[in-house]
């Protein structure tokens, strides 16, 4: 006779994405009746980072040179941030946490090549905030560091929150892609009955999200981001140079696929600036940040076409970008018929997504179950993604 055991834990799930706005912080239930999970927010938060310690990372995200030290400096800064996230959203609970899953901060992302010259061939992704500051300055025991075992298994370690997409959002009957739009923008593709299927499954990075438009808003206008994509509504985007730009070769690329800001950088988004203002017609700033959010909703339409066996019937939006209505509308108009819905439709809070992601990929770690999906990433197999401090 088989007992069902049901176990019920308090987790908080911590992440600063690519836009590096600051520390999503996300306090959860989750609920394991029987390997099926089930997760309740009890509370979400993003805790602002310290002016001058966003403007560093930044600037190290962008590749400015620092000394070792420097670093080691940056990452002790950036853990005791996710500790202060961590103490102020366990505050909202009724009890303390059991446990911290942490994903800190990405500076740097490097997708795995082809092995050749005697070189690997993997990938490097480093995320600063160390997991053993957290604990200790918590006193609760924290689990981070979850790229790096994917990676050693020859995959991106990206994206990884698929993971939750397929044990919480998966339907029945529909296909469904499940669209971030943070920093970055990727996928999940969920086949009908995906947890039956789950190397069906596979998801990946579809361009910049966010990115170029916040650093856009900022030169072009004086504003950290476009506030429901009310500036670039004013514009007119230029088809021409838009097919031009999704000719790149990551546009091109087939998944498995990742990328950050050492693409979509500064000085990619200068390039792209000068493309606009260089035009004989010439381009005001209202038609180019239009321009830019035209680029980054017919980026992710375009992988759909070119890379999903199967047309998606719904389009489920987490992070960020869900709040540019502007962005939303040209994504709804450019994948019809697919229908365009926020995760909040489907039980999943959208702006603590990938915060609640990662309280789930840290339970699975306790609990000894592999956490990544090959078919996603591109590992050779399966692994426990996350270190455990202490």
């Amino acid at each position: 006779m088989t007992h069902l055991t049901t176990d019920k834990i308090l987790a908080i799930g911590l992440i600063s994405g690519t836009s590096v706005d600051g520390i999503d912080a996300a306090l959860v239930e989750i609920i394991d009746r029987h390997e099926k999970l089930e997760t309740n927010l009890i509370a979400g938060h993003t805790y602002p980072y310290a002016a001058d310690l966003r403007t560093e990372i930044l600037a190290v995200c962008a590749g400015a040179p620092r000394s070792l030290q420097q670093i080691c400096e940056l990452d002790d800064r950036i853990a005791e941030s996710f500790a202060q996230a961590a103490i102020a959203i366990m505050a909202k609970g009724d009890r303390l946490p059991d446990l911290i899953a942490s994903h800190g901060q990405t500076v740097f992302h490097r997708p795995p090549v082809t092995p050749q010259d005697g070189k690997t061939g993997l990938g490097y992704s480093v995320q600063l905030g160390r997991g053993a500051v957290i604990a200790e300055l918590t006193g609760i025991k924290t689990i981070s560091d979850f790229r790096v075992a994917d990676i050693e298994a020859g995959g991106h370690a990206a994206p990884l929150v698929p993971m939750l997409d397929i044990l919480m959002l998966s339907d029945p009957t529909k296909y469904r892609v499940c669209q971030n739009i943070g920093g970055i923008s990727n996928l999940t593709y969920l086949p009908p009955k995906a947890l039956e299927h789950p190397e069906q499954v596979f998801g990946f990075d579809n361009g910049a999200g966010n990115v170029l438009l916040d650093m856009a808003s900022q030169k072009l206008f004086g504003v950290s981001f476009d506030a429901d994509g009310a500036i670039a509504r004013q514009g007119k985007p230029n088809l021409v140079l838009i097919n031009q730009w999704l000719e790149q070769e990551f546009f091109l690329t087939p998944p498995p696929k990742s990328t950050g800001r050492e693409l979509f950088s500064p000085e990619y988004l200068e390039q792209c600036l000068s493309e606009c203002q260089g035009l004989s017609n010439g381009l005001s700033n209202y038609d180019i940040l239009a321009t830019l959010t035209e680029f980054t909703a017919r980026a992710i339409a375009k992988s759909y076409r070119d890379f999903l066996p199967v047309f998606p019937d719904e389009v489920l939006i987490g992070g960020g970008g869900g709040h540019n209505s502007y962005l939303m509308e040209r994504l709804q108009d450019l994948v019809k018929p697919a229908i365009v819905m926020r995760t909040n439709d489907c039980g999943i809070d959208s702006d603590s997504k990938e915060a609640i992601a990662f309280a789930v990929l840290g339970y699975l770690r306790l609990k000894e179950r592999y956490g990544n999906l090959p078919s996603v990433t591109g590992a050779k197999r399966s692994v426990l993604l996350g270190k455990i401090f202490p």
